[in-house]
């Protein structure tokens, strides 16, 4: 890939951000619109010659790896594949240990073998992972003890400890993250192609799972995974070809001084990619169609996901489709549903049935995560996980009903055993929360309650087939 060199040296003025590496017409109009949920570092000595050198480092991932994505998310929007997207609600540079990665990426896998058979589709298996280290936040700052501090925004802002210096936005931060991210990829692209994701592997992993009594009613499908695996076995499948993987990464495109920086020119085809991760969503938060983020995305190649909340109109929807999708290219556009249990049996069918009727092949993927979160009694943010499956099962009946392809499940999860998210089969209490509560932001379901939901997915999945 290309890369052209800035021609900014000085620091810039308050608001404004360094030019990065790719010139290519349009790409910087977002800088004139409203912006939201950004840092206020524009005015430190390192953030000029932070995005300078952000702009001259070598991509993360590679245009190429970004169209293979694309086409894959295309057989899913066409109904022929399904994606699995999960990882942390916001990764941090401490955590970045190869156990904890190598865990994830192994439950992501196992939830994947599962669904491959309940779909009886190729599941698209997309972390959370090597670049999610940025959080919008509700309020700037934090109060506590009557003390003020700016809020935590994610590792590649400022740090969690409240204290003046760590709360402090550092724009050299993101030269963490970047670094963070490369070798977080590395390790990603050693486990899933280098044998560590070997299909029998994956389901010996899962029999572990179905051995707990408290999983017990997942038993019988496990063993239907297991004398597929040994048919094919008889029948001389190439185990070889099953050892390995493709696995992608994506994150949130949240801090577009970031994004812009390591966004690059393709040699090949001379249009601009954001080379930070190969799939970018836009929040809830950041969605406005007259603001900076949905401005910038429409200007590069990547395939882009949206959040849409209960609040969402289906003119909402179709504007959103008009500018980040004009020329209705499949793959390029997956609208990411976050509408709580509560909502999404009322609030879906509309949105769907206007989208279909544009003649728009968006992909649909369900986010069963944000719109289900409560405080549990003794004062910890929490999700229950009857109401994360609750509305997927309700995604999963709205599709049924209208007659689309529910295409996806984006989850924050994560391969450890800890204790964030309230019930699944073998029940988390909120008491265990003060010894097994890790996360930084939000609650992820663990490695079991991970797998359960996989195991109720592909139960839903066979049926809608």
């Amino acid at each position: 890939m290309t890369e052209l060199t800035s021609n900014a040296s000085s620091a810039p003025a308050a608001g404004i951000s360094v030019p990065g590496a790719a010139v290519y017409p349009g790409l910087d109009d977002w800088r004139g619109l409203p912006i939201a949920q950004q840092p206020t570092w524009s005015e430190s000595p390192f953030f000029a010659p932070t995005v300078k050198e952000l702009s001259a480092l070598p991509p993360l991932v590679f245009a190429g790896e970004v169209d293979v994505l694309r086409s894959r998310l295309a057989q899913a929007a066409q109904g022929n594949a399904f994606l699995l997207q999960g990882g942390d609600c916001a990764e941090t540079f401490e955590a970045a240990t190869a156990d904890k990665i190598s865990s994830r990426v192994k439950t992501i896998l196992q939830m994947a073998v599962v669904l491959t058979y309940g779909a009886q589709l190729p599941v698209i298996k997309m972390g959370r992972m090597a670049g999610q280290f940025a959080k919008p936040r509700s309020s700037n700052d934090e109060t506590r003890d009557g003390v003020t501090l700016p809020a935590y925004r994610g590792d590649i802002v400022n740090g969690y400890e409240f204290t003046p210096e760590s709360r402090q936005h550092d724009p050299a931060r993101m030269l963490k993250a970047y670094h963070t991210s490369a070798s977080t990829l590395n390790l990603i692209r050693a486990f899933t192609q280098g044998g560590f994701a070997d299909l029998r592997s994956v389901h010996e992993w899962n029999r572990g799972f179905t051995s707990n009594p408290a999983h017990s009613r997942y038993e019988a499908l496990a063993k239907e995974i297991d004398s597929a695996i040994k048919f094919m076995a008889s029948c001389g499948a190439d185990f070889e070809a099953l050892k390995t993987v493709e696995f992608f990464a994506s994150h949130e495109a949240l801090l577009l001084d970031y994004e812009r920086a390591l966004t690059r020119i393709d040699s090949r085809t001379g249009l601009p990619y954001d080379t930070s991760a190969h799939f970018l969503w836009i929040g809830e938060r950041t969605r406005d169609l007259d603001q900076a983020h949905v401005e910038f995305l429409s200007r590069v190649r990547n395939p882009i996901g949206v959040k849409l909340g209960p609040t969402t109109s289906p003119d909402d929807a179709l504007a959103l489709i008009e500018k980040l999708d004009p020329n209705r290219e499949p793959g390029r556009l997956t609208f990411i549903t976050r509408m709580g249990a509560n909502n999404i049996r009322e609030k879906l069918p509309n949105l769907l049935e206007k989208v279909t009727a544009s003649g728009a092949q968006v992909l649909w993927v369900t986010d069963p995560m944000h719109g289900n979160t409560v405080t549990s009694p003794n004062g910890y943010k929490t999700r229950n996980f009857d109401d994360v499956i609750d509305e997927v099962r309700g995604f999963f009946e709205v599709h049924q009903a209208q007659g689309t392809f529910p295409g996806g499940l984006h989850v924050e999860m994560t391969g450890d055993d800890v204790a964030e998210c309230l019930g699944g089969a073998d029940p988390v209490d909120q008491e265990a929360f003060l010894t097994g509560y890790e996360s930084v932001c939000d609650p992820r379901l663990n490695h079991k309650q991970s797998l359960e939901m996989a195991f109720l997915v592909s139960e839903a999945l066979r049926k809608s087939k």
